[in-house]
């Protein structure tokens, strides 16, 4: 039986005296994949900082497992909610081995050597994305999919219940959109760990998504399975987009094929 393990009440965030987000209340299933979807500027990456911490509420809460995430300390917060950001930056020169290693701080102690167990987490953070084999690489050099499995790599090796991410496949072509989503989903199934994401593709997210939440103008305009969310009214509601919706060979999951500027109605493509 799932639970709640990340919810929002009534969270309202913003910045520069702007309201991005308002009075939204959500929650998370404990072992779940969840996607965020919305038009640019409806408050999706704005909601994941409140989420993480990132940005203060300027009205009502986050929780994490029933407490408030503003009484964890940072390094006790980090322990249960690893953050992967839309442009992760690193320095120059830095080897995959390095970056990831970096997750580890969270779980150290001040006058601690990096351990075997630090070790031990690191090497199983790299096999879990399948690119051990690009441990020595430096992160410069790696193709556009390589580098994000590097930085999932670096939230995996936190050892964290929750993985929060804004945007994983921005910049990346399609087959590495999909390589991206393929190991978010096994990390899912296979570690258990509960996903928040954001994501732009609506049909990807509705392949890769236990539920969909969809945002307008910093409010929830739906929310559920993807089959239930994923409909031409909530895209021409939400988007402004006309288009067909039909279920996709393999698992009959939502896909959306937008509409071009000379079709009457959907009945064109094939709509019943």
């Amino acid at each position: 039986m799932t639970h709640s393990i990340l919810a929002a009440e009534r969270l309202s965030l913003g910045f520069e005296g702007r309201t991005v987000v308002e009075e939204l209340s959500l929650q998370f299933e404990q072992g779940s994949v969840t996607t965020i979807i919305g038009p640019n500027g409806c408050g999706k990456s704005t909601l994941l900082k409140g989420l993480s911490r990132l940005l203060k509420p300027t009205a009502g809460r986050v929780l994490l497992e029933g407490r408030d995430v503003l009484s964890f300390s940072q390094r006790e917060l980090a322990r249960r909610v690893a953050v992967l950001p839309q442009t992760p930056q690193a320095p120059s020169g830095l080897t995959v081995t390095e970056l990831v290693t970096r997750g580890r701080h969270p779980r150290q102690k001040w006058y601690q050597q990096f351990s075997a167990g630090d070790e031990a987490a690191v090497a199983a953070a790299l096999a879990a994305t399948d690119i051990t084999d690009l441990a020595d690489m430096a992160l410069d050099d790696l193709s556009g999919g390589q580098r994000q499995r590097a930085w999932i790599s670096l939230a995996l090796a936190q050892e964290s219940d929750i993985l929060l991410l804004d945007e994983p496949t921005t910049y990346l072509d399609l087959a590495h959109q999909v390589e991206v989503l393929e190991l978010v989903r096994r990390l899912n199934r296979e570690l258990g760990r509960t996903v928040v994401m954001v994501l732009h593709d609506i049909s990807l997210a509705a392949r890769y998504s236990d539920r969909i939440v969809a945002l307008r103008g910093g409010r929830v305009e739906a929310q559920g399975e993807p089959v239930d969310v994923v409909t031409p009214e909530l895209l021409w509601s939400v988007f402004g987009l006309r288009a067909q919706v039909v279920p996709e060979p393999s698992e009959g999951r939502p896909h959306v094929i937008p509409l071009g500027a000379g079709a009457d109605d959907a009945s064109r493509l094939g709509a019943a």
